[in-house]
C-alpha cells in the first residue's frame, strides 16, 4: 500500500488550501473601494438602550414594540408565558414533562442530565408565535432550551423531535449542547451578546445589554449618535452616518442583506459579533448548500434562516433586499397577498390567470394557487409547527422532482399533494412546453455522490460568474473530490475570485502537497480583506517551515494564527472547534496537544465522527493501533455510510496484517468514493491479496480509468494480469508506462519478460 493511512478530514470551519503567489487584483480593488477603518468613529461607542433611541425615534419604537424581534426573548411572567402551566402532563417519544406553577414561578418536572426526574424553574420565554420555548438555568452559567414547546395556535404541548427517542447522553437531549442557549441561540435573540465561555472551567458568564433584539442589535452601539443628536442642529459636527456604527441607508442590496444575515443564516460564529465589522465573512462563515441542510437543487431541507436561500434567487441578483418586502421595525410584510410582489412586477402580466394558471377563487374562498408565494416560495414546517417560506424564489420544477427527488410546489409537499408527480409534470408541459433549462441541482446532486460524470458540470459552475456565489462555492467544495489538471486550474482561478466565499472555499478544499508551492500560492491570502479567508489561509500554513516565509509573511502568519486560535477557543463549547485545533496542532507537529484537542472535542459530542477519526489516525501513526481500530469501528457503528472512515479502517487493518477484513473495508470505502483513484487502487491490491480476483481487477481498472497517467496504477494492473498469465493484455500497459516515465525501470522489465510478445 502506498498510503500509510488516509488523512480523513471533515471540518466545520477550516481545512487545506491553495492560493496564487502574485498579489491578487481583488486585494487592490478591496483596498480602494472599502471605507477607512471605523475604529476612529466607534472606539468610544457604547450601548445605550431602546429608551434613548425612542426619545427621538418614537414612530420606529412604537412599530418595533410587540414585534417578533421585541419578543425574541423575555423574562417569564404572567404577560409573556403563553403555555399551559396548570399541571398538564405531556408524554411521548420517551419524553415526559409536567408543567405547573409554584410560588408564583413557572416550573417543569422532567428527566434531567442524569435521566432522573427533577423540577426546573423557567427563567425566560423564547419566541412568541407560532411556538414558544422555555429557558431553564443550569449551573455554570448555562441556560438550556426545553425541547417540549408550546404550539400557540393549537394550544398544545409538542416534542420538537417527534419519532425520536433521545437519551440524556445524546447531543440533542435538552440538557446537552444542541439545546444550549449560550452557544446556539443567544447571539440572535438578544442585543450586545457576549458569550463569555471559559474553556478551562467549562462555564459561561454570558451578558447582554437588552434581553431581546432591540434597536442597537441592527444599528450598533448608539452612544456616539445620541451625543451628536443631543447637540442643537446648528452646532452638530459633520460626522459620518450621524455617529451610528452601522449604515442602513444608501447601501447596496448585498450590504443590507448581510446586515440581516448574521442572524438570518445558518453560519459559524468567529467570535462575539463586532458591529464595526460590517462584512459577513468578518464575523461569520455562512454554510454552503450542504447535504442535510439543503436539497440538491438548493431548496431548504432544514432550517437555513433565509440567507442561503435568498442569495440563490434571481431577486437578489436583480437588487432586491430584505426591506423591500419586510418592514424592518415591525418585521411584517409591507403589503398583503400579492401586493409585495406587485411592487415590482406588473399586475396585468403577473397577477393574471394567464401567468399563474389558477382561479382567483375556489369554492367561495380566495385561491391559494393565485398567490405568488404558493408557487415561488413554498413553505415547509420547521420545529414541527413553524412554516418557513423558501426564499430562493424559484419556478416549480416537477422534472427535478422526478430526476433528483426534490420537492416541488405543485404536487410534492405542495398545494396538490394528493396528486401524483405525473399530474403536475403534465400540467407544466401544457403551460410551458417540454423544454427545460439546465439546473445546477443536477450537478450538485451528482457531485454529492462523487459521480465522475459530474466533474465537467461542476467545473463549468465554478467558473460561471452569473451563477449565485453560494452555488459556485458549493460546486467548488464538491470539486475537491476530483483529480486532474483541469481541477487544479479551476482552484487556482478560484483563489483570484472577487467573491470572498469562493476564495475561502478554494483555500479550504484544495490540497497542495508541495510545501514551497503551497506557501507561494497561499501566503498572499494572509492579507485578504476578509477575516474568514485570512483565518483559513493561516490554518493551512500553520506547519510551514519558517525558511520558506519572508519576514513580513512570518509576521502576517503569526498574527492570523493567533486570531484563528482565538476564534476556535471562542467555540470550544462545540466539538468542531476542538477538532479544528487538533488539526492545527498536528500541522505544527505537536501530537500531544492535538490528541488533547481531539479528546476534548469527543467529550463535547461523542457522536460526531471527525475528531474520533482524526484521533484514530494520530494514534495509528504512534503505533497505538488497538485504540485507533476501536475508534474507527465506533464511528462506523453509528455512521455506517462514512466511506472515508471505512477506507481508513481498511488501510489500518492492512498495515496490521488483517488482509481479509482490510479488503472488505477498503472495497466498501472505494465504492463510496467512486471518483477516488487512489482508493480504488488500494482496494484492488487488498482484494487481490485476499484472492477476490474479479473484484480486484475491476478496482484496478477503475483506478486506471480515473487517472490514465497514474504510473503506479498501470503497473499494479499490469502485474495483476501478468501473474495470471494474461500476457497479451500486459504489453500495451507497459508501453503506456514507458511513455509516462521513461526513467523508471518497471516498463522495461515487463517488456523484457514478455520477450517478443
Amino acid at each position: 500500500m502506498t498510503d500509510s493511512l488516509a488523512r480523513w478530514r471533515l471540518t466545520a470551519l477550516v481545512a487545506a488550501g491553495l492560493v496564487v503567489s502574485s498579489c491578487p487584483l481583488h486585494l487592490a480593488r478591496e483596498a480602494l473601494r472599502r471605507p477607512a477603518p471605523k475604529s476612529a468613529v466607534t472606539a468610544e461607542a457604547a450601548f445605550v438602550g431602546r429608551k434613548e433611541c425612542a426619545r427621538c425615534h418614537e414612530k420606529e419604537a412604537k412599530a418595533w414594540t410587540g414585534s417578533h424581534h421585541d419578543q425574541a426573548m423575555t423574562e417569564a411572567t404572567e404577560e409573556t408565558v403563553r403555555g399551559d402551566f396548570s399541571g398538564v402532563v405531556f408524554e411521548g417519544d420517551g419524553m415526559k414533562a409536567r408543567f405547573f406553577r409554584e410560588g408564583g414561578k413557572f416550573r417543569i418536572e422532567t428527566d434531567g442530565p442524569d435521566g432522573k426526574p427533577a423540577v426546573y424553574e423557567v427563567a425566560y420565554t423564547f419566541g412568541w408565535n407560532p411556538l414558544q420555548q422555555y429557558l431553564v438555568r443550569f449551573p455554570g452559567g448555562r441556560m438550556q432550551a426545553f425541547s417540549v414547546a408550546w404550539d400557540v395556535p393549537a394550544k398544545r404541548w409538542f416534542f420538537l423531535y417527534p419519532g425520536k427517542r433521545i437519551p440524556p447522553s445524546d447531543w440533542l437531549h435538552w440538557t446537552r449542547n444542541a439545546q444550549n442557549w449560550n452557544g446556539m441561540c443567544a447571539e440572535c435573540h438578544s442585543t450586545n451578546l457576549v458569550k463569555g465561555f471559559d474553556p478551562e472551567s467549562n462555564t459561561y458568564e454570558t451578558t447582554w445589554s437588552e434581553v431581546d433584539v432591540s434597536c442597537e442589535a441592527c444599528h450598533g452601539p448608539g452612544s456616539r449618535h445620541v451625543a451628536w443628536a443631543d447637540v442643537p442642529p446648528m452646532g452638530r459636527a459633520r460626522i459620518g452616518n450621524f455617529g451610528l456604527v452601522m449604515k442602513t441607508s444608501g447601501i447596496t442590496n448585498r450590504e443590507l442583506v448581510e446586515l440581516c444575515a448574521p442572524c438570518h443564516s445558518s453560519r459559524t460564529e468567529l467570535g462575539d459579533y463586532d458591529h464595526r465589522r460590517s462584512e459577513l465573512l468578518d464575523n461569520h462563515l455562512p454554510v454552503l448548500l450542504s447535504e442535510g441542510l439543503y436539497h440538491p437543487d438548493g431548496q431548504i431541507l432544514d432550517e437555513d434562516f433565509e440567507y442561503g436561500s435568498f442569495v440563490q434567487s434571481k431577486m437578489f441578483r436583480m437588487g432586491v433586499r430584505c426591506t423591500d418586502c419586510h418592514d424592518p421595525h415591525t418585521a411584517k410584510l409591507r403589503k398583503e397577498g400579492n401586493g409585495v410582489c406587485l411592487q415590482c412586477h406588473q399586475p396585468s402580466t403577473y397577477d393574471d390567470a394567464r401567468h399563474h394558471f389558477h382561479r382567483r377563487e375556489w369554492k367561495g374562498k380566495p385561491s391559494e394557487g393565485a398567490l405568488c408565494v404558493s408557487c415561488h416560495m413554498p413553505k415547509s414546517p420547521f420545529m414541527v409547527v413553524h412554516l418557513r417560506a423558501d426564499h430562493s424564489i424559484r419556478v416549480p420544477r416537477p422534472d427535478l422532482t422526478r430526476d433528483l427527488g426534490v420537492p416541488n410546489a405543485c404536487s410534492q409537499s405542495g398545494c396538490h399533494a394528493d396528486k401524483p408527480l405525473s399530474w403536475s409534470a403534465a400540467a407544466y408541459d401544457r403551460w410551458y412546453g417540454t423544454a427545460r433549462k439546465p439546473h445546477y441541482g443536477t450537478a450538485l446532486a451528482a457531485g454529492r455522490k462523487a459521480d465522475p460524470a459530474a466533474k465537467a458540470e461542476l467545473l463549468r459552475l465554478v467558473g460561471d460568474a452569473l451563477s449565485p456565489t453560494i452555488v459556485r462555492a458549493t460546486a467548488l467544495s464538491l470539486l475537491g473530490s476530483y483529480q486532474g489538471a483541469d481541477v487544479t486550474a479551476a482552484f487556482r482561478r478560484a483563489l483570484l475570485d472577487e467573491e470572498p466565499l469562493i476564495r475561502r472555499t478554494a483555500v479550504a478544499e484544495t490540497p497542495i502537497p508541495d510545501e514551497t508551492e503551497r506557501v507561494a500560492r497561499l501566503a498572499p491570502l494572509l492579507a485578504d480583506p476578509f477575516r474568514a479567508v485570512r483565518l483559513e489561509a493561516a490554518s493551512t500554513l500553520a506547519g510551514t517551515s519558517p525558511a520558506l516565509l519572508k519576514p513580513y509573511q512570518q509576521e502576517a502568519l503569526s498574527t492570523a494564527l493567533a486570531d484563528y486560535v482565538k476564534a476556535m477557543e471562542y467555540s470550544l463549547d462545540f466539538s468542531y472547534a476542538g477538532h479544528n485545533l487538533g488539526l492545527l496542532h498536528e500541522r505544527r507537529n505537536d501530537p500531544a496537544r492535538a490528541e488533547e484537542a481531539y479528546r476534548r472535542a469527543i467529550a463535547v459530542d461523542d457522536l460526531w465522527p471527525p475528531p474520533k477519526v482524526n484521533l484514530a489516525l494520530l494514534l495509528a501513526r504512534q503505533g497505538k493501533t488497538e485504540e485507533a481500530e476501536t475508534l474507527l469501528r465506533e464511528v462506523l457503528s453509528t455512521s455506517p455510510d462514512e466511506a472515508q472512515v471505512a477506507y481508513s479502517l481498511g488501510l489500518l487493518l492492512a498495515e496490521t496484517g488483517k488482509m481479509d477484513e482490510a479488503a472488505m473495508f477498503l472495497a466498501r470505502g472505494a465504492e463510496g468514493m467512486p471518483s477516488n483513484a487512489r482508493a480504488a487502487y488500494n482496494a484492488g491490491l487488498a482484494l487481490s491479496r485476499a484472492g477476490r480476483d474479479a473484484e480486484a481487477e475491476a478496482m484496478l481498472r477503475r483506478a486506471v480509468g480515473l487517472e490514465p497517467s497514474g504510473y503506479d496504477f498501470l503497473f499494479a494492473l499490469a502485474d495483476f494480469l501478468l501473474r495470471r498469465g494474461r500476457l497479451a493484455e500486459v504489453g500495451p500497459l507497459a508501453d503506456r508506462m514507458k511513455a509516462i516515465d521513461p526513467a523508471r525501470p518497471e516498463a522495461g522489465q515487463i517488456r523484457g519478460f514478455l520477450g517478443g510478445r
